[in-house]
C-alpha cells in the first residue's frame, strides 16, 4: 500500500536499543529497545516499510519507518456486562440517596 503526500500515517523509530539502555533501569524495562510510534502527514510518497519523514499535529518533523496509513484505534473495552451497569445505579443511590437529593 503506497501513501500520498499529505497522507495521516503512523511512523515507529527505535530510539534506544537494549544494549544501549540506562544500566539502572528495571530489569524487564532494560531486556527491550525504547520505542516510538508517533502520527503525522507525509512528507512524500512512500510504501509501507520505507523510512519516511513526517510532521505531526504539533508541526514536529520526524522520520521513521512508516508501518500504517490512516491509523485508528482498534481498542475496546469488551462487551456490556449488564450486573456493571446494575452496580452503578446502585452506588449512585447510595452515595446520592436516590429521588430525595435530586
Amino acid at each position: 500500500m503506497k501513501s500520498k503526500k499529505g497522507d495521516w500515517v503512523l511512523v515507529h523509530n527505535v530510539v534506544l536499543s537494549k544494549e544501549d539502555r540506562a544500566p539502572q533501569v528495571p530489569d524487564d524495562t532494560k531486556s527491550v529497545p525504547l520505542e516510538t510510534w508517533v502520527k503525522g502527514f507525509t512528507n512524500e510518497e512512500a510504501s509501507i516499510g520505507d523510512e519516511v519523514t513526517i510532521t505531526t499535529m504539533t508541526g514536529r518533523n520526524v522520520k521513521g519507518k512508516l508501518v500504517d496509513i490512516n491509523p485508528y484505534y482498534k481498542h475496546d473495552y469488551g462487551k456490556c456486562i449488564p450486573e456493571i451497569l446494575q452496580i452503578g445505579l446502585q452506588l449512585k443511590d447510595i452515595l446520592f440517596g436516590g429521588e430525595d437529593h435530586e
